[in-house]
């Protein structure tokens, strides 16, 4: 793979970013179930299908973006279509005069001193070090964030990545960056969506720097198509007091991973992380994160839920690693799955790592089906068997989905949750009937 010819604009910094992730991924390529943190994901089938870049996309228009937007047209968004900004589908008002919220191209040819202490410095963990050093080799746009010290973005920022059917056979490599200024606020919802079927990927790296007392909201939502690859990198740098809310929802792609990475760096920090994925046919659903404590008094909180049917396969590979001087590190891990067929399967990995003796650290892991015992008591009420399961189903993933601060985002994926389950309930349906004829 070769690096994406720089612009004339582009400074030599970032030149020599995209030449070090062309060396980098022509050494490495895409890990294989050989390496420890890939040992439950095959991305054979991504290797495989030797992907060039995606092509430009066709004309896109209001219409077609009106169901991802959580019924608020109005606030803030940038739209990105094949990997390119689309100005005329974007809207950037009502932001704080101080506040750079743009295409990442366009911030480079205008002010890259502001992101270069981030952009590259951040995604260096080894187990998405392949998928870094691509996105790096080959990114050309994104978005990017800018918040000077005090500033506060109070509506979220929508950022919608769209593939058509142009992107078939192709690859897109988003790249974006937040950088947040001592006690700003902002708050970033990512869509990643498909508006056609076909085998694509994308391959997405976002990097964020939480200065002291800075919060920061995180949602990405991934509904790509079936045929789809959806590998993601979220890596950030939390200063002292800073907060960083990390939302992650996967419906989509036949095989999907996601690196969620922070931090800890300044006393006091506090990071939750959460997490929803549903899985049915055969897709593969993957969730890695690692929550690094480096500094005293800090938490974290982490609670990933799966629901899994079909033969799908659901992973969960998760570290809080606690370094000597981060006394006082207050933290919690746990991952529950909930299987709704006999075929589907989860391996789930929650790690503790610490080398700090005044901590409080807690993980765990569940993987089980519905309960017999509240299935009865809602039968016994007269509620039918599929409306039952549906309640409890529902009750299971609920809790998790109510963590996320937008109410309008939360409303959204509680209608695709119930659509999801009322799928499942034909599907389990179907089945029965096959096995009774």
């Amino acid at each position: 793979m070769t690096a994406t010819a720089p612009r004339a604009t582009e400074p030599g910094w970032l030149a020599a970013l995209r030449r070090e992730g062309a060396a980098r991924f022509e050494a490495l390529r895409f890990p294989t179930t050989r390496d420890e943190d890939w040992r439950f994901t095959d991305l054979a089938p991504v290797a495989k299908a030797n992907l060039g870049a995606a092509r430009a996309a066709g004309p896109l228009t209001e219409a077609d973006l009106t169901p991802y937007l959580f019924g608020h047209a109005e606030w803030p968004r940038l739209v990105f279509a094949n990997g390119r900004f689309q100005a005329e589908l974007s809207r950037l008002t009502g932001l704080p005069a101080a506040a750079r919220v743009e295409p990442l191209a366009d911030l480079l040819a205008d002010a890259p001193e502001l992101v270069e202490e981030t952009l590259g410095q951040l995604a260096v963990q080894p187990a998405s070090a392949a998928l870094v050093a691509q996105n790096a080799a080959g990114f050309t746009d994104g978005y990017a964030i800018v918040l000077p010290a005090g500033a506060v973005v109070d509506t979220p920022i929508h950022v919608l990545f769209v593939s058509d059917a142009n992107a078939v056979l192709g690859t897109t490599l988003p790249r974006n960056v937040v950088v947040l200024g001592a006690n700003a606020v902002a708050s970033v919802v990512e869509s990643y969506l498909s508006l056609a079927d076909g085998v694509a990927l994308t391959n997405t790296v976002t990097e964020a720097s939480l200065g002291e007392g800075a919060r920061f909201d995180h949602c990405k939502v991934q509904r790509e198509g079936a045929e789809a690859f959806h590998l993601a990198t979220f890596d950030a740098r939390q200063e002292r007091d800073s907060y960083l809310n990390s939302f992650s929802f996967a419906e989509g792609a036949a095989i999907s991973r996601t690196n969620i990475y922070t931090t800890l760096a300044g006393p006091g920090a506090h990071a939750t992380l959460y997490g929803l994925y549903l899985g049915e046919g055969r897709q593969q659903v993957d969730h890695q994160t690692r929550i690094e404590h480096a500094a005293p008094d800090c938490t974290s909180w982490e609670v990933y839920k799966g629901i899994l049917d079909g033969h799908s396969h659901g992973v969960f590979n998760g570290k809080v690693y606690v370094h000597p001087e981060a006394q006082k590190t207050d933290g919690k891990q746990t991952n529950k799955n909930l299987l709704l067929s006999e075929t589907a399967k989860v391996d789930t990995k929650p790690q503790l790592e610490i080398f700090a003796d005044d901590v409080k650290c807690t993980h765990g892991a569940t993987v089980g089906s519905l309960d017999a015992v509240p299935l009865f008591y809602l039968r016994s009420r007269g509620i039918p068997e599929d409306e039952a399961r549906t309640l409890l189903t529902y009750a299971f993933a609920a809790d998790v989905l109510e963590e996320i601060r937008s109410r309008p985002v939360v409303d959204h994926l509680e209608d695709l949750m119930r659509a999801w389950l009322a799928k499942a309930g034909r599907r389990g349906r179907a089945a029965a009937g096959r096995e009774s004829a």
